[in-house]
């Protein structure tokens, strides 16, 4: 229904968000500054026992650290009595004093009418699972049997059966006086194109009722008997109730279950579902005879952030999960992605479980594999790139696919990504010269290479670079760190940069998952955080190193704009230093074959854009060597990156003799 303009916003302002919440968590004491509205407990919606679950009383929104469930009081409502939009605001409404606009007849007419279709849909269920134990449903019972499902099972997920007649159910809810135009509005019979009488929809098959999040029948899944059926699988036609493409099979108890910390599954089938949950893996769901659409992947996304698609291992299982590539790349949010496990060849999991049991399934699932290696095998599977043209070919279609990514740091971490696969696909083989004439390989058009140990002067690098790389990473990120706890309030600006952050010292790591989970917090209650799980003295010794201490922000603390510069810079040097450090840990590896011009110029190439990503200030020239371009690198960096270049230009000029 429509609602007046502001009432929603006078609603939520007078909603106590903390109260709301109250009736379901248990505050943290210690954590929790009731005064500031700022609370925070064990989150609801998932088994844990610290308190992720931060209320902000005074902005109204809610966040859990762990699973990311977020919103206000309106959702917060619905996520927990599992009620609908208008259900919320209604029992809020009730609870603050505010009456809710009446509705028009029209829409009151159309809900009273939904509320007689539900009706009308649990006869069905009731008439279905009564008929499965009737003698006209022995074969169907010996099926199920076969499929493993016992008593108990049968009755926990209400599978019936519809016998092969034409007016069985129509006959049983007209005797109950239900009206044609409510069973035809159910969608469990059709009227007769020939002047005869109405016609079941389902004869012959096993039945599956399917419920919506609110535990409502509003709609069935049937199973044919007879192998020569048309459609082995029959669902409901589309109902003021069902629309399939917004439904999901078990979704009321899947959110239960990944509420609880169990991995949300989706399955292609009813059958994989029911399977699933038997076996102990309760957050199953299955879109219903479709490819997942966009509203069933936001409805996975509200359950579970990260949810594991367990499509079959054949043909059409892995079209749909490419297919689901494409709708997902568009919708992707930091933390909010998809995972694949692809069955073994020729079975789904309701197979694989009968066959090898829950552990077997538990180690695919454990395996799953992020959306990006499935993007980057789409493209690459069974394919040959022997030639510019190919290469090329691959690059557009990949920029072609990132582009669809609009989070601009997810955008960036895929292309990295794709970056790093398409160099261990392309990375040059090293040959040797010494070769006997047409001892080409396997048609690729690469010489065989013997492999070689590193040279004296390849391992004497390798010493220089290990003495004394990390030294300035580790400076800097004790910078990052100390600048932000003088000025908290940025951290949530730098949040991706700092999670992506390697930091070396497991103290910095420790640091730095404080700041991300406490941000909220004042500059001295964020020190008291890190003080009860580090000691003061390991913050106290990283803010007293003398280039830490001399920055300007921290000796002198409060000027946020300066602080924000600073961090932003010392993130893109520790970016590029690294970057430049895989190029070293590369090419120390290619040192196993003979040098080329190629490795040569990548590490070159790997200094230049250290050199230019790091352009900036002036650092403390006792430490820092400043090349002619302005660039700093550190004289331990530059000294092992001449080093180990030098190496291969000597190993490479030793095996030309």
């Amino acid at each position: 229904m429509s609602l007046p303009p502001g009432f929603l916003d006078e609603l939520r302002s007078r909603s106590s968000l903390s109260q709301v919440v109250g009736r379901k968590v248990i505050w943290d004491a210690r954590k929790s500054n009731q005064g500031k509205g700022d609370m925070w407990a064990p989150c609801p919606f998932h088994q844990e026992k610290s308190a992720s679950f931060h209320v902000d009383d005074r902005k109204g929104f809610y966040y859990c650290f762990g699973c990311h469930a977020k919103g206000d009081a309106i959702t917060f409502v619905r996520e927990t009595e599992n009620v609908s939009f208008m259900e919320a605001v209604e029992i809020l409404a009730r609870e603050v004093g505010m009456p809710v606009p009446k509705q028009d007849p029209r829409a009151q007419q159309k809900a009273d009418k939904r509320t007689q279709l539900a009706e009308v849909m649990e006869q069905a269920v009731q008439f279905f699972r009564l008929q499965l134990q009737t003698g006209a449903a022995v074969a169907a019972r010996e099926y199920l049997a076969r499929r493993g499902l016992s008593a108990q099972a049968l009755e926990r997920w209400e599978i019936g059966f519809a016998a092969d007649q034409w007016q069985g159910l129509w006959d049983h809810l007209k005797a109950k006086g239900v009206e044609d135009e409510l069973i035809f509005g159910a969608g469990l019979a059709k009227p007769s194109t020939k002047g005869g009488r109405p016609y079941d929809t389902f004869r012959g098959r096993i039945m599956y009722p399917i419920r919506d999040a609110r535990g409502r029948a509003i709609a069935f899944g049937g199973r044919a008997m007879d192998p020569s059926d048309n459609a082995k699988y029959l669902n409901s036609p589309e109902t003021e109730l069902f629309d399939k493409g917004r439904s999901l099979y078990n979704v009321k108890e899947a959110r239960t279950a990944a509420g609880r910390g169990q991995p949300l599954l989706v399955a292609e089938g009813y059958m994989d579902v029911i399977a699933l949950v038997e076996a102990g893996f309760g957050a199953a769901v299955a879109p219903l005879g479709t490819a997942i659409t966009e509203s069933q992947l936001q409805m996975l996304w509200r359950i579970s952030p990260e949810p594991i698609i367990t499509l079959d291992g054949d043909t059409a299982g892995q079209r749909a999960a490419l297919r689901l590539i494409d709708l997902a790349l568009p919708l992707l949010e930091a933390g909010q992605s998809l995972r694949f496990a692809m069955m073994p060849e020729g079975q789904d999991p309701d197979d694989l479980l009968r066959a090898h049991g829950a552990p077997a399934l538990q180690r695919l699932l454990d395996g799953a594999m992020p959306m990006v290696r499935l993007l980057w095998q789409r493209e690459t599977e069974g394919r040959v790139f022997d030639s510019p043209e190919r290469k090329a070919a691959l690059d557009k279609a990949l920029r072609e696919k990132i582009k669809l990514i609009k989070d601009p740091s997810i955008r960036s971490h895929y292309g990295q990504e794709i970056k790093d696969l398409r160099y261990q696909l392309f990375r040059p083989q090293q040959a040797k010269k010494a070769f006997t004439p047409g001892a080409r390989s396997g048609g690729q058009g690469r010489w065989n290479a013997a492999p070689q140990g590193p040279s004296p002067s390849a391992k004497s690098s390798m010493l220089v670079t290990a003495a004394g790389l990390g030294a300035t990473e580790h400076l800097r990120e004790a910078v990052i760190l100390c600048a932000l706890l003088e000025c908290p309030a940025l951290v949530e600006e730098f949040e991706t940069g700092l999670a992506a952050m390697q930091c070396q010292d497991s103290h910095h790591g420790r640091i730095r998952d404080l700041m991300l989970r406490h941000m909220h917090l004042e500059p001295a209650a964020l020190r008291e955080k890190i003080y009860g799980a580090l000691g003061e003295q390991t913050l106290e010794n990283m803010r007293s190193q003398r280039h830490v201490a001399v920055t300007p922000c921290i000796r002198t603390p409060g000027n946020s704009d300066m602080t924000r510069m600073t961090v932003a810079e010392e993130l893109g040097k520790l970016e590029a230093v690294r970057g430049l450090d895989a190029e070293i840990a590369d090419a120390m590896e290619d040192l196993t074959g003979v040098a080329d011009e190629g490795l040569t110029w990548r590490l070159s190439e790997a200094a230049r854009n250290a050199d230019r990503a790091q352009r900036s200030g002036q650092e403390d020239t006792a430490e820092y060597d400043i090349a002619e371009n302005g660039a700093h690198i550190s004289r331990d960096e530059r000294s092992a990156f001449d080093a180990l270049l030098g190496a291969i230009r000597g190993k490479g000029a030793e095996e030309d003799k």
